[in-house]
């Protein structure tokens, strides 16, 4: 068995696999990462091999606890991936990234895929049906949008995420509400009919926090997967330990 740990900006997702089945996750405030490792360990005696990726930062007796009862992988820029990477600065290339790419090789091989992240930043990632990974794009998330709003300006205030019920505002709540929401929705939408005017075969999967919330009300045919980077990190963890 396996155990995954994405360090997010925000939480810190674990899970644990069985092969490729994902049999539990948790999602957690990195100050709880010691005591759900031991949760884990006692549920799950079986485990045997562990991967992090830290876009945040794991505590250092998070990390000795790991390399103590596991034979761990720290996902870096120096694990071998199955796919070619053509991003012009390959070690700024960020490891989520890098894992969401590893499920997509193992999902959806020989096909052209754009993989959208929707979480505290939204990230576009591309890579061909020959597994070469071409780039993307990062633009802020939409809580991001919500707390900028109100921290660079005098009088709006910060609100909480909202479906808007029509794409004019009729007030400043309402008008925040459209002008964030239905701007990521299209920024969304503009991006996949960009991709697939050079790959009109393109399969897209959106993950991320806000895959629920926005799956909904995009207007473009998708596959949401909101496990899609635990998944990638399960992959990863196989491919270097086989």
């Amino acid at each position: 068995m396996n155990l995954i740990i994405d360090v997010g900006n925000s939480f810190v997702k674990l899970a644990v696999f069985e092969q490729d089945k994902l049999i539990k996750a948790y999602k957690v405030l990195s100050e709880d990462v010691l005591q759900t490792l031991r949760i884990i360990r006692k549920e799950y005696k079986n485990i045997d091999k562990a991967i992090f990726s830290s876009v945040g930062k794991l505590k250092k007796a998070d990390v000795a606890y790991l390399h103590k009862y596991y034979k761990t992988i720290v996902l870096n820029h120096e694990t071998k991936v199955p796919f070619k990477n053509l991003y012009s600065t390959p070690k700024t290339l960020g490891i989520d990234r890098i894992a969401l790419v590893c499920a997509s090789v193992q999902q959806y091989s020989n096909k052209n895929v754009l993989i959208i992240d929707a979480g505290t930043c939204i990230t576009f990632d591309c890579i061909t049906s020959k597994n070469e990974y071409l780039g993307g794009a990062i633009s802020p998330g939409i809580q991001m949008r919500y707390k900028a709003l109100h921290h660079f300006t005098a009088n709006l205030p910060l609100l909480k995420t909202e479906i808007p019920k029509n794409s004019i505002g009729v007030s400043t709540v309402t008008s925040m509400h459209s002008g964030v929401v239905k701007g990521v929705l299209h920024e969304i939408d503009g991006a996949i009919q960009e991709y697939r005017l050079k790959y009109p075969d393109l399969t897209v999967i959106l993950t991320g926090g806000d895959t629920n919330f926005l799956s909904k009300q995009l207007k473009s045919s998708i596959f949401a997967n909101s496990n899609f980077l635990l998944q990638g990190l399960n992959f990863i963890l196989q491919y270097n330990t086989h």
